[in-house]
């Protein structure tokens, strides 16, 4: 069998398993595999061949792994950051752990800023982390 044959197969063994999986490494080798058969077709020889792939395949997955980072969305604010919510009980003052109300629900909150704060007061979240509130007298 011909190496550029034998390039091809591999190369679009690549493209399939890249349907796949989903990730575009794997479309990035299968393209160094078809470099790798044109480079044969002329008959250039394996390690010719195989430099060529390599090139191809270390350049692809270079400009794969940049164009991941440009195109990663930051992080977006929480749709609960604005909302108000009413102050129920202080957990711990000293450490500023609160319960307060928010949709109907008591929720874990950290107060900042200001701490004299009296049952039924409304205050503004500013910031979610996980399950805790970070809310404050004034709005964000």
């Amino acid at each position: 069998m011909e190496s550029y044959l034998i390039w091809l197969v591999v190369g679009f063994a690549l493209v399939i398993a890249e349907l796949v999986t989903g990730t575009f490494f794997l479309l990035v080798l299968g393209i160094a595999a078809f470099a790798g058969s044109a480079t044969a077709w002329f008959g250039l020889g394996f390690w010719v061949e195989a430099l060529c792939a390599a090139t191809v395949g270390v350049a692809g997955v270079f400009w794969v792994r940049r164009q991941r980072k440009t195109l990663q969305q930051p992080d977006m604010a929480s749709l609960d950051v604005g909302q108000t919510v009413v102050f129920d009980v202080w957990v711990s003052r000293d450490q500023g752990a609160a319960r307060v109300t928010y949709r109907n629900t008591q929720w874990d909150a950290e107060v900042e800023g200001e701490r004299e704060i009296d049952q039924g007061q409304v205050l503004y979240i500013h910031a979610v982390d996980g399950n805790t509130l970070k809310v404050a007298k004034t709005k964000p």
